[in-house]
């Protein structure tokens, strides 16, 4: 048959290869393992939905109309609420706020969102959750990694990445780097992109939201932070996120996605609504983190690696000053399948990364194997 129509540019092919696609033989090893596989690859939640959720999710299901893109008065409210109470950040109004079908989603559109395009530039981290990348790179942008500290090197971005904690480090920007970084884009009128997802897991250091008032004084022109519940309220399954901040970038998010059609789910926002009403759940979930960290980390440092930041958040950042496959292979015929550090950019190459959110036994599993005496 010929070929109909012009020849199409494949977007696909500016992106980088899937990572998770890449460790298929690392994976059939760990699962080979007598006891099975431990899989700590990837942050996917694994314990039950809060009840209070569930309910507020059926009460709603009834619902038989289209939802609206800005999302319930309700959910707007419980969201500006949950920002001041749980992390200390400046009072948002309702325009400030704005639903999203999942975080990752949110992420991976934005810089097309906004605006940002062929000969701008987005910086990400060093060592980076990969949709960043993906983000700037399906706008047709360039992403150039800088970290907070060395971030005036190059040209002037359009949009700047924040990340903490960090996905995968778990390293904590301190208020001042926060300061520091959103002072540099705001001097070169950069969009600051902050995401948060990890905010309400911290360990041994106290993170920051980009709108704290100790960050930006107040004032949060310039800036958006990205919020997710699947972390924090084990909602990865609902795909439940918001962005929060500048009413204008806000407005101009929520115009364009209305246009294309992107609605949060009416039963997912009643759900949303009761899951940022309540802390308790919020709670209950970090301390099995924490639980679970303490059972783990303790292992991973006797079994002769060395954990590096991980002051928060969800995974473990350890190294042997190896080749990080190197690693991931020795985890894997142990039956334990973690991530290697250069799925988020080379100056990961010598890292992998250890997720917690398995069960307690499986964690429990973990640890025993690692501090077994090799067979």
């Amino acid at each position: 048959m010929a070929a109909v129509g012009r020849e199409r540019r494949r977007v696909s092919a500016a992106l980088p290869d899937f990572p998770w696609d890449t460790i298929a033989g690392a994976r059939a090893t760990a699962a080979a393992h007598p006891g099975g596989i431990v899989d700590l690859s990837v942050g996917t939640p694994v314990d039950p939905v809060d009840p209070l959720i569930r309910d507020a999710l059926t009460a709603a299901s009834e619902f038989p109309g289209y939802p609206t893109t800005v999302g319930t008065r309700e959910l707007r409210e419980a969201a500006t609420a949950a920002l001041t109470r749980r992390y200390g950040s400046v009072e948002l109004a309702q325009n400030q706020i704005l639903p999203v079908i999942g975080t990752k989603e949110a992420i991976a559109s934005i810089c097309g969102l906004l605006g940002v395009g062929a000969g701008d530039t987005v910086v990400i981290p060093q060592v980076a959750y990969p949709t960043y990348e993906v983000s700037a790179l399906l706008a047709g942008a360039t992403a150039v990694r800088a970290d907070a500290d060395g971030i005036a090197e190059g040209a002037d971005p359009a949009l700047v990445f924040l990340n903490s904690p960090s996905n995968p480090t778990g390293a904590v920007m301190g208020v001042e780097q926060m300061r520091a970084a959103v002072g540099w884009a705001r001097e070169r009128g950069a969009v600051v992109v902050s995401d948060e997802c990890y905010l309400g897991l911290a360990w041994e250091a106290e993170p920051v939201s980009v709108l704290d008032p100790r960050v930006c004084d107040g004032d949060v022109s310039g800036l958006i932070a990205v919020h997710s519940l699947s972390k924090i309220s084990n909602l990865a399954s609902y795909r439940a996120g918001f962005f929060a901040g500048d009413a204008d970038l806000v407005g101009e998010l929520l115009a364009v996605r209305k246009h294309a059609g992107l609605m949060v789910p009416f039963p997912i926002q009643a759900a949303m609504t009761a899951a940022l009403t309540d802390d308790r759940h919020v709670d209950e979930q970090a301390a099995r983190y924490r639980a679970r960290r303490d059972v783990l980390l303790p292992a991973v440092v006797e079994a002769g690696l060395r954990v590096d930041h991980s002051e928060a958040g969800l995974y473990l950042w350890a190294t042997r000053d190896e080749d990080a496959r190197v690693t991931h292979h020795w985890l894997a015929q142990r039956g334990i399948l973690a991530a290697p550090g250069d799925f988020y950019g080379p100056a990961g190459a010598t890292h992998v990364r250890i997720a917690l959110t398995a069960s307690d036994e499986q964690i429990a599993q973990a640890a025993r194997r690692l501090v077994a005496p090799a067979s």
